[in-house]
């Protein structure tokens, strides 16, 4: 295993994940790209080349992160740098497009099983995948965690009626993602004593499946500011919430 920095990228088999592992490889990192389906974890490496490695990683069971968290441990020995990555806007496979998707997601009719199981993935599993890396991240002396939100979970900017998405706040996704950046904050807190930095991202509107392929982004453009923020080194800020290019988000 090179000596270089070590990164874990969940959800990294496709889309801004997979993006994201790239150009991490690129900068000459070892990544590894956290798949629940091992077998496009494969091929995603493959693609990418040498410095990816495919490990299984699912977000919602804590023996795949357990088992993940070792293999890194035994390979690695550390954990330089965490993108949490991973996430899900719907579990449901007969929505036809983002309009229905949110007129489902209303609160007054909202599945409460499609609640828990979005939250499962984007708030507990990014908690679960912290608790199980962070003795790893503590053997680095210049550790990183990037948590990839949504600006749709900044409750000052959904709240505002002169915002344009102002109406597509719901308590699936976009709830969950105001979920996220308290856990967030409260690692953020937890960590300030330490040399450990936590950042909170929200990358552009990418044209991924988690969207329905509706995004207005390219995938590349979409995930610079989760890359930028990746890249920052032991001088680099801590304790943010930005979008591209570092400007500053509200809670």
């Amino acid at each position: 295993m090179p000596t270089d920095r070590i990164a874990l990228v969940t959800g990294a088999n496709q889309g801004m994940g997979k993006q994201v592992a790239k150009e991490l490889v690129a900068d000459g990192l070892t990544v590894y790209l956290g798949s629940r389906d091992l077998t496009r974890g494969e091929k995603a490496a493959a693609d990418i080349g040498d410095g990816a490695v495919a490990i299984q990683l699912d977000v919602t069971d804590v023996g795949s992160i357990a088992r993940a968290a070792e293999r890194i441990r035994e390979e690695a020995g550390r954990l330089d740098l965490l993108v949490n990555n991973a996430a899900i806007s719907t579990t449901r496979t007969d929505v036809r497009d983002m309009a229905e998707l949110r007129a489902s997601g209303q609160p007054s009719v909202v599945s409460l099983d499609e609640v828990r199981a979005v939250w499962e993935v984007n708030v507990f599993g990014v908690l679960a995948v912290y608790q199980a890396m962070l003795p790893l991240l503590r053997e680095s002396s210049d550790a990183r965690i990037v948590n990839v939100t949504s600006a749709q979970g900044s409750l000052t900017t959904m709240a505002d009626p002169a915002f344009p998405f102002h109406t597509t706040f719901e308590p699936v996704y976009s709830a969950s993602k105001t979920a996220l950046n308290a856990v967030t904050l409260s690692m953020m807190i937890e960590l300030e004593g330490t040399d450990i930095k936590v950042n909170l991202v929200s990358p552009g509107f990418a044209n991924t499946a988690l969207v329905n392929f509706e995004g207005t982004e390219s995938v590349e453009d979409a995930c610079r500011e989760v890359v930028r923020v990746a890249r920052l080194g032991p001088d680099g800020a801590t304790g943010t919430f930005t979008l591209w290019e570092g400007v500053h988000l509200p809670w």
